[in-house]
């Protein structure tokens, strides 16, 4: 059956969870009432993200919460059940034994429906990798879970793919970030402060190699080459003292951009997902016509995964 979903862009307050909520409460109601069965938000939407790479393990304990019942988690699930939608959106995770997660969670109004740990996470040095994959249901479509990084390594997009998924959610927190690119790199914040006075200055940035070009070389691939759609959220404005341009989007089976916000308002865009793109689109026949017996031993090989994808004081990613 067919799906409308939302995906969000906001302004998140660090380490204000009560106010991001708020905001959240307030799209997914505006969401609802045009119809969307499922809204989307950033990585960390609920707790902020860029401020986390200058807090000590204990003051991150203090920001992380227990899933499912961390007061977030319930919130959520009040929001969705008020709403009649369901929600994605992100955290800070701690277990039982203070082992941090980057996580992401879909809630419904009847339960806590996934929850995915970033398997690169690179903001803290106390951050503990996921080790999984996550597929799920939502109104019988597969779904994947993949947080910013994750999606850059390619085999990963590839896998929850194989795994079933049919709509990867692929929420960041991205773009204006150190990078050796030309072109591309931070984003002067005093832009944003002037926004106002002066558009143009600012929509070039966010529109060129430090927004939107640089992720027009990667992002619509994903969705294409694995015949899937891609449920793209990231913040705009302000995330502590980095400025993020926002472009959540919506990209179907074919590569296409169905959905995009260009507000620099908190905001949502929404599409209505069909299922008839998923076999229309080349990807499908690109996955059944793949020989995994030539690269089986290649992509499995042996080899140390780099472990310090770090820009905690300004180094690239």
């Amino acid at each position: 059956m067919n799906i409308k979903i939302s995906t969000a862009q906001f302004e998140n307050k660090s380490g204000d969870k009560a106010y991001n909520l708020s905001v959240i409460e307030k799209l997914a109601a505006e969401a609802a009432s045009k119809g969307s069965h499922v809204i989307v938000f950033h990585e960390c939407s609920i707790t902020g993200y860029t401020f986390a790479r200058k807090l000590s393990k204990e003051q991150l304990l203090d920001v992380a919460e227990r899933i499912p019942e961390g007061e977030s988690i319930q919130k959520l699930q009040e929001i969705a059940i008020k709403y009649n939608i369901t929600l994605l959106a992100g955290l800070f995770e701690k277990d039982q034994y203070d082992n941090l997660f980057k996580a992401y969670v879909c809630v419904d109004k009847t339960v806590l429906k996934a929850k995915y740990r970033k398997l690169h996470p690179f903001i803290n040095p106390n951050l503990t990798p996921g080790n999984e994959y996550c597929v799920f249901d939502i109104m019988g479509w597969k779904c994947g879970i993949l947080i910013c990084y994750d999606n850059n390594v390619i085999e990963n997009v590839r896998a929850t793919r194989l795994l079933g998924a049919e709509i990867i959610f692929m929420p960041h927190v991205t773009m204006g970030t150190p990078s050796t690119r030309p072109g591309a790199g931070f984003v002067d914040p005093q832009l944003w402060e002037n926004r106002v006075a002066d558009p143009t200055s600012l929509q070039l940035e966010f529109k060129g190699m430090k927004g939107r070009d640089w992720l027009m070389k990667w992002l619509p691939s994903r969705a294409y080459d694995n015949g899937a759609y891609i449920v793209f959220s990231n913040p705009v404005g302000m995330d502590d003292d980095q400025l993020k341009n926002g472009c959540s989007m919506i990209i179907d089976p074919f590569g296409d951009i169905i959905a995009e916000c260009h507000s620099w308002e908190d905001s949502f865009e929404s599409a209505v997902i069909t299922p008839e793109k998923l076999t229309q689109a080349g990807g499908y026949r690109y996955i059944k016509a793949r020989r995994p017996e030539l690269y089986r031993d290649i992509i499995g090989q042996e080899h140390s995964p780099e472990q310090k994808v770090v820009w905690l004081d300004d180094k690239t990613i």
